[in-house]
């Protein structure tokens, strides 16, 4: 790409802005040349606005430290500087969607952190390796908001990537029946130990929202585009609990399979390990070479040695094996707030750009 695409950064102070941040610096096809946050920031530098609440391993990028926040809230002004933003900013859910539409109209595309516009039947909630299909609902999307180059896309809840593909790889053994835990760390909450103390050596068995999104978000993901809407599969059924585990970064998920046909641990393992989709296919900068990992070890995946596995954009599995009650169980860890957030805005944001959804203003 010649001359890299101007990126704004929607609620850039918080955790997954910052990731958003840390992960674009010397991007080869994205240029972080405007961020916005709340009133509050405003006219601050980013350094400033940030203050001591840098919370990502490697240092604030030097290219970002002195940008001017803008105001999130003025639409206009922000959308002037940039081809496209990620949002990943804190408001409630009628907040997002009326701020992130108002970007879309003014022919500006939203790639989206957030779950506020994950069930409106027009938003493409994309996987890029599983279903960049859906973003061919944009047309219809911008018919209902009035615009040429607008949109608004999504990217699906950090708790599902861990288990999600690994379902995908194995469609064709047809499996209809799932039961997941997920162990969630302490960053999909935004925090560090630092900021909730009461994590450590502790386990919350609860996370508001996060089983509906569990076990609804993959069939939207499965589904297909039915009038110009998304309408979600009906298998496999999932059901799930979500607990808070004191780790920083990283989601595991421990699953239970029944299949319709009858697949063989070397079938299974096969087709995780040949995996592949639409940014392994086309080369994407973000996309992990190998998406899904099989682990052979016992006590693997863990989340200190495997959670950077293909710079947190992949997914690793380990101890599929044969169940008493379900056919097949297996042990699944992603990078929640790379893969799981940021990483797969960037990588989504890759695949449109790819497709021609975004361009140069």
């Amino acid at each position: 790409m010649k001359n890299k695409l101007r990126v704004g950064i929607l609620g850039a102070t918080g955790m997954v802005g910052q990731r958003f941040i840390s992960l674009l610096e010397n991007h080869p096809w994205f240029e972080v040349v405007t961020v916005a946050a709340s009133e509050r920031s405003a006219g601050k530098t980013y350094e400033e606005a940030v203050g001591g609440r840098w919370k990502m391993s490697t240092p604030m990028p030097e290219a970002v430290k002195k940008l001017v926040v803008l105001n999130v809230n003025e639409v206009e002004k922000v959308a002037s500087t940039v081809d496209f933003v990620f949002s990943a900013v804190d408001m409630t859910k009628e907040e997002i969607r009326a701020i992130e539409d108002a970007y879309a109209k003014t022919e500006t595309p939203v790639v989206s952190n957030n779950s506020a516009h994950r069930w409106t039947p027009d938003v493409p909630m994309v996987i890029p390796e599983i279903n960049v299909d859906h973003y061919e609902v944009i047309k219809h999307q911008r018919e209902r908001l009035g615009t040429k180059k607008g949109f608004v896309a999504v990217k699906p809840n950090c708790s599902i990537q861990s288990y999600a593909p690994v379902l995908t790889a194995w469609m064709p053994f047809e499996p209809y029946e799932v039961v997941a835990t997920t162990y969630q760390a302490i960053s999909g909450a935004g925090k560090t130990f630092k900021d909730w103390p009461e994590m450590i050596e502790n386990v919350i068995p609860y996370i508001g929202g996060e089983e509906e999104k569990s076990e609804q978000e993959p069939l939207r993901i499965w589904g297909h585009i039915e009038n110009g809407e998304i309408v979600k599969a009906q298998e496999p059924k999932i059901t799930c609990q979500c607990v808070r585990v004191p780790v920083l970064d990283g989601h595991t998920a421990a699953v239970f399979v029944k299949f319709r046909k009858n697949p063989t641990k070397e079938q299974l393992i096969e087709a995780i390990e040949n995996y592949k989709g639409f940014p392994q296919e086309h080369n994407l900068p973000s996309a992990p070479k190998q998406f899904i990992k099989y682990m052979t070890e016992d006590n693997r995946p863990q989340v200190k040695l495997d959670v950077d596995y293909e710079n947190g954009m992949g997914i690793t599995v380990g101890r599929i094996r044969e169940d008493s009650i379900y056919d097949w169980k297996f042990i699944g860890l992603s990078h929640n707030t790379v893969r799981g957030a940021a990483g797969g805005g960037i990588l989504s944001a890759e695949a449109l750009v790819e497709l021609g959804y975004i361009e140069a203003k």
